[in-house]
């Protein structure tokens, strides 16, 4: 399957969604998408990171963008996640790695003096034409989610 690219239309994909749903880009059409990859839930910036989009997602919300949040976690991980710290966004379950593969965001990291592949934080703004239109890699946490918002509000409306 071919990487995203900035510029071209994100190839469809469907992935397990908390509250018993299922996502599939397709299904989005006529509003803007961002999709945030995380490490883990339930860990210290991975939820730094969530707290920020669900205190700014009634502004995403008017501006006609959908927030959903994926990680290799179980449903069950992410049904916890969500209920404690209030997500107003469902997260999905990427276990088998479908779209970490075609976001390309699978990458060799250093944990506890060994090499593991695992999630490089990642956030994706996607059009209501399914084109992509930014990517952030290698995020930092502290005003990300911010910096999203700002790139959302100058799609045009």
């Amino acid at each position: 399957m071919p990487k995203v690219t900035v510029g071209r239309v994100v190839p469809d994909f469907e992935l397990p969604s908390t509250s018993k749903k299922s996502f599939k880009l397709s299904q989005l059409q006529n509003q803007n998408v961002v999709l945030y990859f995380y490490p883990k839930d339930d860990t210290p910036g991975c939820t730094c990171e969530g707290q920020d989009f669900r205190d700014l997602f009634n502004e995403f919300k008017s501006f006609n963008t959908a927030v959903f949040g994926i990680s290799r976690d179980t449903l069950e991980s992410h049904e916890k996640f969500k209920a404690q710290q209030n997500f107003p966004f469902e997260l999905l379950s990427d276990q088998d790695e479908t779209a970490c593969q075609l976001f390309d965001v699978i990458k060799p990291k250093q944990m506890y003096g060994k090499e593991i592949k695992g999630i490089e934080r990642s956030t994706f703004l996607i059009d209501k034409a399914g084109v992509l239109r930014k990517e952030w890699r290698q995020v930092k946490v502290e005003g990300h989610v911010a910096e999203v918002l700002e790139a959302v509000k100058t799609l045009s409306p």
